[in-house]
């Protein structure tokens, strides 16, 4: 065992005890925004046009862009944030510029919940009803998709 100096030594302690200091304060965040600060619900706010079985927001993704894995990557995203998605696909093509959500059964708040969860402004919700869809809502990724939650480190 090497023979460090004390003042050596006591670098070494100060660093370590700064290092656990420094985990205890961002175990401390984590635990305050998830108790306080609660994201948008995955529950479908009512809606006098919604004959969808259960209570769970359902989404469909489709890949606007053309990335590899653009679906599957904000699938699994919605889904961990307790979204129940449904379907998963390319766009009819791949010039979206931008990422929307689209409210297909007549209830905006459920589709700006699903924007909320994305990181997108309410100016990305449209409305384009379609009941025979069985869903709530259509997430079309676009271009920006880089600038999203899901393509973020790990979210």
């Amino acid at each position: 065992m090497p023979s460090w100096s004390p003042r050596v030594t006591n670098g070494l302690l100060n660093l370590a005890l700064a290092a656990g200091g420094l985990s205890v304060l961002v175990l401390l965040y984590a635990f305050a925004t998830r108790t306080f600060f609660q994201g948008p619900s995955p529950k479908r706010p009512p809606s006098d046009s919604s004959a969808l079985v259960g209570a769970i927001i359902q989404v469909e993704v489709q890949n606007g862009a053309g990335a590899d894995n653009l679906a599957e990557r904000t699938t699994e995203y919605l889904r961990d944030q307790g979204f129940d998605v449904v379907s998963v696909g390319n766009h009819t093509d791949f010039d979206q510029e931008h990422s929307v959500v689209i409210d297909r059964i007549g209830n905006p708040e459920a589709a700006r919940n699903v924007a909320e969860a994305l990181g997108l402004p309410r100016k990305r919700v449209r409305q384009n009803l379609k009941p025979q869809y069985y869903l709530d809502a259509s997430v079309i990724i676009g271009h920006d998709y880089e600038t999203l939650p899901p393509f973020q480190s790990d979210w």
